[in-house]
């Protein structure tokens, strides 16, 4: 008799999930009670706040600047270095992989990567700035303008996309050439390997966090200073700290629902729009202003900026003492060190598939070129209207606040109510777009894994971003922004120059394994026919279909695999030998802590050449395709095929790869 229930018992429920089950607490509880303990020091002692970040920043400036000019330098010769080594040729992902967009879609995101709220706020202020007050010589000369603009270039150049290239490549690299965790950890696992999972690890990501979250709450510093004067330009809405705090408030909450609802389609369409009004902001000016001037100041710009490279990369005015370098040089470079997890998180989401030297000469002359134009267009007009027009007031209106540089430019141009409109909503959109990824990047640092984050983890972050922001200006507005930046950006500077040493061993690891297996398997040369050439000719003119590939994986390749493995097994190696659901084959011999051998066959498909098909003109269809079975090893795809094969060529021509990696195992021993 059947003592069974007639309905079975129903599952018991799985536990509710923690709420804080997917946060990474080793990275998330010090980086909150650190910004937390900003914030509440900010709103009860600002006083105090204030004068511990300048003496932050003095002490950086003074005696760590040297520190901070030679490793910015360092890092532009590393990575100009790594693109035109033999490293250059290294692909961001496995060796068969193609990037994931065309070079005009890769170039126009690049592009979208230097914009940002710093182009808006400095591109008038800046050259105006250094024209007024010069670090030497006289000021509101013809030379203290020609050296503003090569101030300006040098400050918005090359060195700013060395540091975002250097992060971005590192994260690349690992991510997608050695499938490690898409964090700033893992650039240095060739330094202490597994050990990035512990303490270093998380305090790597940490200093991470932080400096995100002081860069980020610098440009959203910025941004709101400038939408003050904006609005109290186009309204007349008092520009004060209470009006600042409000409009962040406001602000922030739009970008956190932004980060909450997930609507990526919305916020890309905010960054398509906020491009296509930049764009239009930045012919009006061309076509208003002196266009024949501002064309002949791009070229004599940057030829003045590639002539000085050089001596302005090493300037630290010890010959003539200034605190000026704190204020501007060290400023940007702490801005560029804090901004670029960030900003190169981005670029490493997109360049998969590119080479080490594309990628490094897209990162670096493409957001350059529009960089410099923006810079040209807004600083020479401006400086234009000073020296040719007389427009001399906008000298004293951007000395007493910087932040209403644009709007009194504007002024003085046509259309000036709706172009200074336009300049507000841009800064806007900006503030939000980057506060809505920045909260989505430090929350991808403080997630366990790849699992998505809890919403209150978004949320806390989001607001955590405006908060910070808010105390900055409590502490003592701009000064404290740049303060903030400089000191923060100084320990992951340390990180970074561990990339860049991270990376250099894993390279040459890998350029030794490449020599070491360079010479590819040809196909033996009876391919099953006992040498019958005739055989070999029929097989290389078949062009067999899917279900022929997938059954000589499993009637040869696979038997030829366990083959294999019986035999490595009795040598008590540890050896796997399975299939996917794609048909692939493979085979897996373990080395404990060395790096594991990894051979397998997968059916690879071809579009048909065109005597295969009946009408070489008609539309191919999926049915038309042949298929490979290509060799892949851990490297990638190996671009040989072994269908066809005996086993015993087959069993060869696995040892013969597994010989190989054992040679390579002892020459890095």
């Amino acid at each position: 008799m059947n003592d069974s229930p007639a309905h079975p018992a129903p599952e018991p429920a799985a536990p509710p999930e923690r709420w804080h089950s997917r946060i990474l607490g080793p990275v998330f509880y010090p980086s909150a009670l650190i910004v937390l303990a900003l914030v509440v020091l900010s709103f009860v002692v600002p006083e105090a706040t204030e004068t511990a970040f300048g003496h932050a920043k003095t002490w950086v400036a003074n005696d760590a600047g040297w520190f901070t000019v030679l490793a910015v330098a360092g890092f532009l010769v590393f990575i100009i270095g790594i693109a035109v080594s033999g490293f250059g040729r290294i692909k961001l992902g496995p060796d068969h992989s193609r990037p994931d967009y065309s070079y005009v879609t890769w170039f126009a995101m690049l592009f979208a990567a230097g914009m940002g709220i710093g182009l808006m706020f400095f591109g008038v202020a800046e050259p105006i700035m250094h024209y007024a007050e010069p670090p030497i010589g006289d000021p509101q000369t013809i030379a203290a303008a020609r050296q503003a603009m090569r101030i300006t270039f040098f400050h918005w150049g090359i060195h700013a996309w060395a540091i975002y290239a250097v992060v971005a490549l590192s994260l690349a690299y690992f991510a997608y050439r050695h499938g490690l965790p898409l964090r700033i950890r893992s650039s240095l696992y060739p330094i202490i390997g597994e050990r990035i999972h512990g303490p270093i690890g998380h305090a790597v990501d940490t200093f991470a966090v932080l400096g995100t979250i002081f860069g980020l709450a610098t440009s959203l510093g910025l941004g709101v200073i400038q939408i003050n004067a904006g609005l109290n330009y186009l309204f007349d809405i008092a520009v004060g700290t209470t009006t600042q705090i409000v409009l962040i408030t406001v602000i922030t909450l739009i970008a956190t629902g932004s980060v909450v609802s997930g609507l990526d389609r919305g916020v890309r369409r905010l960054s398509e729009l906020n491009m296509i009004m930049a764009v239009a902001l930045l012919a009006f000016v061309l076509i208003a202003g002196p266009t024949v001037y501002l064309m002949q100041t791009f070229v004599q710009n940057t030829g003045m900026y590639v002539s000085n490279l050089f001596s302005m990369t090493f300037n630290l005015y010890a010959y003539e003492p200034t605190s000026w370098l704190g204020g501007w040089t060290l400023f940007y470079w702490g801005w560029w060190i804090a901004w670029s997890p960030f900003v190169g998180m981005f670029i490493a989401r997109i360049s998969r598939g590119r080479t080490i030297r594309e990628f490094v000469v897209g990162v670096l002359l493409v957001p350059l070129g529009f960089t410099f134009l923006w810079m040209t267009i807004y600083g020479n007009t401006a400086l234009h209207m000073v020296m040719v027009d007389g427009v001399t007031q906008l000298v004293d209106a951007v000395a007493a606040d910087s932040s209403v540089a644009i709007f009194q430019f504007l002024e003085n141009l046509p259309f000036s109510t709706i172009t200074s409109g336009l300049a507000t909503a841009l800064v806007v959109i900006f503030f939000v777009t980057s506060s809505d990824s920045g909260s989505l990047v430090i929350d991808m640092l403080t997630t366990k894994g790849e699992e998505e984050s809890p919403v209150w983890q978004r949320i806390f972050w989001a607001l955590a971003e405006g908060a910070v922001a808010i105390a900055l200006l409590l502490a003592g507005g701009l000064a404290a922004l740049q303060a903030a930046t400089i000191a923060s950006a100084l320990p992951f500077t340390v990180v970074m120059i561990l990339m860049c040493w991270g990376m250099v061993r894993a390279m040459r690891l890998e350029v030794v394994k490449q020599v070491s297996t360079r010479e590819a398997r040809l196909a033996p040369t009876g391919l099953g026919g006992g040498g019958d050439w005739k055989v070999r000719l029929r097989a290389l003119a078949h062009h067999p279909l899917q279900k022929e590939v997938l059954a000589y994986l499993q009637s040869q390749v696979r038997p030829a695999f366990e083959d294999v493995a019986t035999e490595l097994r009795k040598q008590h190696l540890e050896v796997q030998v399975d299939s996917g659901e794609d048909g692939r084959v493979w085979l897996q011999v373990g080395h404990g802590e060395e790096m594991d051998f990894y051979y397998s066959v997968r059916p690879i498909p071809y579009e048909p050449p065109s005597f295969m098909l009946d009408d070489p003109r008609r539309r191919r269809k999926d049915s038309d395709r042949y298929y490979r079975a290509e060799v892949h090893l851990r490297e990638g795809g190996q671009d040989y095929d072994v269908m066809g094969w005996r086993r015993d060529e087959l069993i060869h021509d696995v040892l013969d790869q597994y010989q190989r990696h054992i040679h390579f195992l002892n020459v890095v021993r």
